[in-house]
């Protein structure tokens, strides 16, 4: 395992490729007939050339096996760059100077687009991340063998272990109202109709009730018909969500026993290692974040117990713009720092009820810290609604930074969130009045097909032949309408270009990737309790599509022109390789015709 020392010169994987280089120059060199190489074996004739060779070949081979894992992440990630260049149109990173230099570090995110987030973050981030991948996407052709590559790390998730519980089970009302949530022993009594809770559940698995996504602990099983819910803070507000007393139907979500996921996850952070959580334990496709799990806390806090380090958690905001459209735009927002108080430790060792508090209490600092970084709104329309209006808000004159313009769409949505609050969900009808406006002017641009930025250069007044008015000669007039002229055969010529290497070599692809994610999104909106329409799969499964596709279609390209033209192997060899820098370049050449 690779360790990140303090004051060196020359990262491992540096030095590794520096190594690399040596040994591959000192095999070109004995095949040389001018080099020191030469003259050695000329002094000593006992020696032949692919001696040297064959031990230098053996010592590079060495090298990689050595550090496959920290080469192997090097080659990976130059894949994903050019993955995020293909389907992004532009990447902005604001306050990479959060990030630690040296020592272990968790990353925290939102997570709003499946694979895609993971593999923005490393791309963008200078350290080395390990993220913890659920364990049925590690078992995922393709995504399992890149994420071995990284070094990801499996976790099992009870939610993909789920079952749905035989019988149907009730709470009584007064029960719930007599719940005290701030108790540590609360429990609630729950009675079942033709269940089987002594063959199907054991105490620490978890019961989640119909429409909701949290589990709540089983505490205690009396029989098959009855057994005791152990309450946690947040639970009355998801109990009182059910028609209770009525009997409803339930999923049981087996308990799993973590310990060699954290202590895997604790020696990499011992050895001043980074890793990745997804706090809130799935993708979805909501605007806000879902309540976040006990995981990184408890993270954090045992790495503290263990070996004494506070773990800096920085939070890392995903703002993506069209998140599950190709050449969308996104911009990764590194927050500061969050630490544990040190104080705290004594309490979680006591465990129980004050462990709970002061890993709640530290959730808490984690949440705040991650809607820090991210532009938080209740709904889908109304992030639309605060991108126009900071967009019409911005000063043509001057040009935004990415961290300005994150900033402006968070001041943007606390101020309609504090609107919302203070006039009891009705605001006043001068801000509806806008709010509409608002909405017809960018649905206006939608159908018109321009964006907001060409707006101010749609009002410039047409120069009319022989106005001289305008101080502009005849002679003017005709070399811009030329040049007008000019400018629409070129974006012609430019679109016949583009249009012949994307029909063979992007358009089946991007037909197939579509059709295949469409599927994909509708099975994962199936599975999920949490997802809206399941836009957070979209991209990923149409990246995963193309990562199959393209050279599957290059390849069947190449076999039709072996078998049907009488092309050498060097020609043969010269257009495969242009294969992708024809797909390449048809893709932005498009783009700039848009």
């Amino acid at each position: 395992m690779a360790v990140e020392k303090k004051g060196t010169m020359m990262s491992e994987l540096d030095y590794t490729k520096a190594q690399l280089a040596f040994l591959y120059i000192i095999v070109l060199l004995s095949l040389d007939i001018f080099n020191p190489v030469k003259i050695f074996l000329h002094v000593f004739p006992s020696i032949a050339p692919w001696h040297i060779a064959a031990l230098a070949t053996a010592c590079m081979l060495y090298t990689f096996i050595v550090n496959m894992r920290e080469l192997l992440y090097f080659a990976v990630k130059i894949f994903f760059h050019s993955i995020l260049s293909i389907f992004f149109n532009d990447v902005q990173i604001v306050g990479k100077e959060n990030i630690p230099n040296y020592g272990p570090v968790i990353f925290t995110s939102n997570h709003a687009n499946q694979f895609m987030d993971g593999i923005m973050i490393m791309c963008t981030c200078q350290r080395k991340i390990s993220y913890l991948v659920a364990d049925k996407s590690w078992n995922r052709p393709i995504i399992g063998h890149l994420a071995w590559a990284m070094g990801a790390v499996p976790v099992k998730r009870a939610q993909d272990s789920a079952k749905v519980g035989t019988g149907t089970i009730s709470i009584h009302v007064d029960d719930i109202s007599a719940i005290d949530e701030t108790a540590s022993d609360s429990v609630v009594v729950v009675s079942g109709k033709n269940t089987k809770f002594m063959s199907e559940t054991k105490a620490g698995d978890k019961i989640r009730l119909p429409g909701t996504a949290v589990g709540i602990k089983i505490a205690r099983i009396s029989s098959d018909r009855t057994l005791t819910l152990k309450v946690e803070e947040g639970i009355i507000d998801l109990l009182s969500s059910q028609p209770f007393p009525e009997f409803v139907s339930f999923d049981i979500l087996p308990r799993i026993d973590q310990a060699e996921v954290y202590q895997h996850v604790l020696e990499k952070m011992a050895s001043g290692g980074t890793i990745g959580i997804f706090p809130e334990g799935g993708s979805h496709d909501r605007t806000d974040l879902l309540p976040l799990k006990v995981g990184v806390a408890l993270i954090a806090y045992s790495e503290l117990e263990k070996d004494g380090i506070n773990v800096p958690i920085v939070p890392v905001g995903l703002n993506y713009f069209r998140a599950h459209r190709f050449r969308g735009k996104a911009t990764v927002e590194f927050g500061s720092p969050t630490y544990i108080d040190p104080s705290t430790l004594a309490d979680y060792q006591r465990g129980g009820a004050d462990k709970r508090r002061v890993c709640n209490d530290l959730l808490a600092k984690i949440e705040n810290s991650m809607r820090s970084v991210i532009v938080s709104v209740p709904d889908y329309e109304t992030m639309q609604l605060i991108h126009a209006a900071r967009r019409l808000y911005r000063q043509d004159a001057r040009t935004e930074t990415a961290e300005q313009r994150q900033d402006m769409g968070r001041r943007f949505a606390e101020g309609y969130k504090r609107l919302l609050l203070q006039s009891g969900g009705e605001p006043p009808e001068e801000w509806v009045d806008l709010q509409k406006r608002i909405m017809d002017y960018q649905k206006e641009l939608n159908e018109l097909g321009i964006r907001d930025y060409q707006v101010s250069g749609l009002d410039h007044e047409e120069v009319e032949i022989g106005s001289e008015t305008e101080g502009h000669s005849k002679a003017d007039t005709v070399l811009h309408r030329l040049n007008v002229l000019g400018h629409i055969f070129h974006l012609l010529f430019i679109f016949v270009l583009a249009a012949l290497p994307a029909l063979f070599l992007n358009l089946p692809v991007g037909l197939a990737a579509r059709i295949y994610s469409n599927r994909r999104r509708k099975v994962a909106l199936a599975a999920s309790k949490v997802k809206i329409k399941g836009y957070d799969v979209v991209l990923s499964e149409r990246v995963l599509a193309c990562i199959v596709l393209v050279p599957s279609l290059w390849i069947f390209y190449g076999v039709l022109l072996l078998v049907f033209t009488s092309l050498d192997g060097p020609t043969l060899a010269f257009c495969f390789t242009c294969f992708p820098l024809f797909s390449y370049w048809s893709i932005m050449a498009a783009e700039s015709g848009e």
